[in-house]
């Protein structure tokens, strides 16, 4: 066998293997979007009220790869799948890809009656569960 082939299997062999040993250590949880902040919530972990940036770095349209940032820089990676909650995925991309609102144009009305918009479920891994706005 030449050496070339040797390598490129063996590389190909290592890159599926790290591609697989990453997918199985990826975070589960849910992306939730209050209208204004993405905050990200899995098991023994909340984001809390610290405003993130979301980007989205690869769309497949049923298939989002998202990078979630927050004010320290610490960044998280995300796959969001179609199939997890396929009846809001449409509302999920309209929300990603509207223009940000910061708490500094938000009307203080709205924030006062609580009129902010139900979490996004984005991993296949939980179930998703209802997050009520706090007034």
């Amino acid at each position: 066998m030449d050496w070339r082939l040797f390598l490129a299997v063996t590389a190909v062999t290592l890159a599926g293997l790290a591609a697989y040993v990453g997918w199985k250590n990826s975070p589960v949880g849910q992306l939730a979007w209050d209208g204004q902040f993405w905050r990200w919530e899995g098991p023994g972990y909340q984001t809390g009220a610290a405003e993130q940036k979301l980007s989205v770095i690869v769309d497949c349209q049923n298939l989002l790869l998202l990078r979630l940032e927050n004010p320290a820089h610490a960044r998280l990676w995300l796959w969001a799948e179609r199939r997890s909650l396929p009846e809001r995925w449409l509302d999920f991309r309209r929300a990603v890809y509207s223009p940000h609102k910061g708490i500094e144009h938000a009307p203080q009305d709205d924030l006062q009656a609580g009129k902010l918009m139900p979490a996004v479920a984005v991993s296949a891994h939980v179930l998703p569960t209802a997050i009520s706005p706090k007034p």
